[in-house]
């Protein structure tokens, strides 16, 4: 069995979080190889192909999902990748009863009127923070400069105040089933540093034990998200729901992660590799 790990050429073996994966499935002998979508391997001969880190898809998104249409074994499917990799599916969630961070999505063209008080202004299709903007309160002149700028459908999103002090709640599933989490700290800062690939704001991530109220919201958002796509939860190979804190106090989605999303083994226990490498002998089973 074969199974290609997806990445871009700037991290072509990955950012070195998914390792312990790959030592994982070798131990139950599938064979892994690592390569960038854009590289003209031989994507069609692998029994799976998953997206770990083509991070560079942002930039070329209409040449990337036609390559994605051209992988007859792809994870996540095709038309996962499609609805995910542009963030407007937040509204779609949101209309299925997510609680979600409250998001107006902007379109170019739009004459916003911009909210009293912190806000984000970031592009519909981005990863790692790129191009997200944290506008401080009233100051409507540097946001009025980066919707100009962007160019591009973006999201407006109230700043969630309580990050700052507790970050961001990820919660990873595989294969429906909920795996573990980690927290993100807060990005959106004058001292947040890009990686050396140009691709993700470098990020402050440990270990994370959610709540109740936090595990049922992230459920809820799986749930939704299949429902909405008209799959099986057990049809994602992987799932990261991000969660904030609101103003009073509970969880709201910030964004669902299901086409190339960092997964956090480096942060969870020793058997979320194992777990995760399951998944994939099972997913390579079913075809």
């Amino acid at each position: 069995m074969k199974v290609v790990f997806v990445s871009c050429a700037e991290l072509p073996s990955g950012d070195s979080d998914d390792d312990a994966v790959v030592d994982a499935l070798v131990d139950v002998g599938v064979h892994v190889e690592w390569a960038p979508w854009d590289s003209g391997a031989d994507f069609a001969s692998a029994d799976l192909v998953v997206l770990r880190t083509p991070w560079d898809y942002t930039e070329r998104l209409p040449e990337f999902l036609a390559w994605c249409e051209s992988v007859p074994a792809l994870a996540n499917p095709l038309p996962v990748v499609r609805w995910n990799t542009d963030k407007s599916y937040m509204v779609e969630l949101a209309d299925a009863g997510v609680p979600i961070v409250p998001t107006t999505l902007l379109r170019p063209g739009d004459e916003p009127e911009w909210p009293s008080g912190e806000f984000v202004l970031k592009p519909a299709v981005g990863a790692g923070s790129v191009g997200a903007l944290r506008v401080a309160d009233g100051d409507h002149a540097a946001a009025d400069a980066h919707w100009k700028a962007l160019g591009v459908p973006a999201l407006l999103q109230p700043y969630q105040s309580t990050v700052d002090e507790h970050g961001e709640t990820a919660m990873v599933f595989f294969g429906g089933q909920y795996s573990h989490a980690f927290t993100k700290g807060a990005m959106l800062t004058e001292d947040a540093e890009m990686d050396e690939s140009g691709h993700y704001v470098l990020e402050r991530l440990s270990p994370a034990a959610p709540d109740a109220a936090r595990r049922r919201v992230a459920e809820d958002v799986v749930d939704a998200a299949a429902g909405v796509l008209g799959v099986r939860r057990a049809d994602l190979l992987y799932a990261r729901v991000d969660l904030v804190t609101g103003a009073d106090g509970s969880p709201l989605l910030l964004e669902l992660e299901l086409a190339e999303p960092s997964l956090g083994f480096r942060q969870a226990d020793a058997a979320a590799a194992l777990r995760f490498a399951s998944t994939i002998r099972a997913a390579l089973q079913d075809r």
